[in-house]
């Protein structure tokens, strides 16, 4: 009967972790040499500082475009619903969605935002650890083309 109770507890209590994830949180900052980037430009951030909650991924990048830094700051809601962040263009937003896979061991964040030329961009950004290292698959597109890069990023 003992057996049964702790079996029971252990499968309880393992299922509790299933569809929460990973947590991602920390600082995190891109190794070049592990990662592969887009040839003509590349939307890689230096740095991503993700703050993780049981509902929510805060993600804090901060990078280098063309010759210009930024910082973008979004809000992704962990539970399955829309979430809306400011876009790249004034005024303009970022509609997106996160979803975990059902081994809680990658997170997709499906997302479209307008372009200038009055179209649409659309982003699927996958985050999963591998190793010690958080990778993110990236894949864009829009009326310019496709591209995509893959980022292992190191925790500082």
């Amino acid at each position: 009967m003992k057996k049964l109770f702790y079996l029971l507890a252990f499968t309880m209590f393992s299922l509790t972790g299933i569809g929460q994830g990973i947590n991602f949180s920390g600082t995190w900052n891109l190794n070049n040499e592990k990662s592969t980037l887009f040839e003509q430009f590349s939307l890689a951030p230096s740095q991503l500082i993700l703050i993780q909650t049981a509902d929510s991924l805060w993600i804090e990048k901060h990078g280098n475009f063309q010759g210009t830094d930024y910082i973008t700051k979004d809000k992704f809601s962990l539970d399955g619903k829309e979430c809306f962040n400011p876009g790249m263009m004034p005024d303009s937003k970022k509609t997106s969605l996160a979803v975990w896979s059902e081994d809680g061991k990658t997170l997709t964040i499906s997302s479209k935002l307008p372009t200038q030329d009055q179209g649409e961009a659309t982003m699927k950004e996958v985050f999963l650890m591998v190793e010690s290292s958080l990778k993110v698959e990236l894949n864009a597109a829009s009326q310019m083309g496709e591209m995509a890069e893959t980022y292992l990023l190191d925790k500082q």
